[in-house]
């Protein structure tokens, strides 16, 4: 895949911006750019009660293995959670950046996620996505996205990029606990917006989260729930955020790809009905959603045939497939990336039979 941003560099666009510049024109005279906010009112409060029943159902369950059934559940309404902050920090629900901030920072501190840490990477990653010095969420940090990464990978990701396309999925179940020990972390650098603030919610959610499990649950119970629920919120976070951009082509350097190519060659939709909406937060429509980051997340649906056809028009390949079939295709992207690693014992051992002689 990475021929195609290769013909994108080949091929650039009529002028600076200009390719995008026609079609958000077009969206935004439909209308399209409009706030919702009586969907997410409703939203936020469908997923506000569920957060809450999930508590509710732990006490009321009490002492008893049916509490892990709660952890799933709760799993899942952390992920709601996260989502609804998601889109609270792109803007798509309140003009003003008070009330952003306000209400996303409420639900990043539902969910135990750092806020600023989050939007500030997720910040990035919308600016350069899939680039491999540039964006944060394919830094090799413990997997290895490309193979030129894999060269010269060290430590654990070197050890895991041997067998990381077949570790990916049992890893998602500590990708929970990696959001709140990353938010901690981040309180560490003095460049962090409202950093006081920021840890002052993130001790208050680890306080409010302990108490709760092991005032209604016995010590093994809690410990049980408390792996299980994480285990879910982190599979969840990974099944939703993985199909977007894991197996398309990947970026370096100065690549002077315009921002529509930029943005579409790169990211990947996922076919669906309502309940993969609902589902994955609307970030099924990943291409959409990067071209028009403000735009609320129901419209999404709706502007997907214009930019479909807009990048067929201009000679854009548009990638859309299944849910399993993207999830095969990141897969099939990590087990090619750590080929390096795989092949280097066996180039070792040839120099060294070479010298023998």
């Amino acid at each position: 895949m990475t021929d195609i941003l290769l013909d994108a560099r080949r091929r650039p666009a009529d002028g600076s911006g200009a390719d995008f510049a026609g079609l958000s024109k077009r969206v935004a005279a439909m209308g399209l750019m409009d706030r919702r906010l009586g969907y997410y009112i409703v939203r936020i409060g469908l997923v506000t009660a569920f957060y809450a029943g999930c508590w509710t159902a732990l006490v009321l369950v009490g002492p008893s293995w049916w509490a892990l059934a709660v952890a799933t559940l709760l799993g899942v309404a952390f992920g709601q959670a996260a989502l609804v902050a998601h889109d609270v920090a792109h803007r798509q629900v309140f003009r003003g950046r008070a009330a952003a901030d306000a209400v996303g920072r409420i639900a990043g501190a539902a969910v135990g996620m750092g806020y600023a840490w989050w939007q500030d990477k997720h910040t990035r990653h919308h600016a350069h996505p899939n680039h491999a010095e540039l964006d944060p969420d394919v830094a090799p940090d413990l997997l290895l996205w490309s193979a030129d990464q894999a060269r010269t990978a060290r430590g654990l990701p070197r050890l895991l990029g041997r067998v990381q396309a077949f570790v990916f999925f049992p890893l998602l179940m500590l990708e929970g606990l990696n959001v709140h020990v990353a938010g901690f972390r981040a309180l560490a650098n003095p460049t962090l917006k409202n950093r006081r603030l920021e840890g002052a919610l993130l001790a208050g959610h680890l306080a409010v989260y302990l108490a709760a499990l092991f005032l209604v649950l016995p010590p093994g119970m809690a410990v049980a729930f408390l792996a299980v629920h994480q285990a879910v919120f982190g599979v969840y976070l990974g099944l939703v955020f993985a199909p977007n951009h894991k197996g398309m082509p990947m970026r370096s350097g100065v690549d002077h790809v315009d921002f529509l190519r930029r943005q579409v060659l790169t990211s990947r939709n996922i076919r669906g009905g309502r309940l993969t909406d609902v589902v994955m937060g609307g970030l099924n429509y990943q291409i959409e959603h990067h071209l028009f980051p403000r735009m609320p997340s129901p419209n999404l649906r709706k502007v997907q045939p214009i930019v479909r056809d807009y990048c067929h028009d201009h000679g854009v390949a548009y990638h859309e497939t299944g849910l399993i079939d993207s999830y095969r295709q990141a897969l099939v992207s990590l087990h090619q990336a750590g080929a390096p690693i795989r092949r280097r014992p066996a180039a070792n051992a040839t120099s060294v039979a070479d010298g023998s002689r």
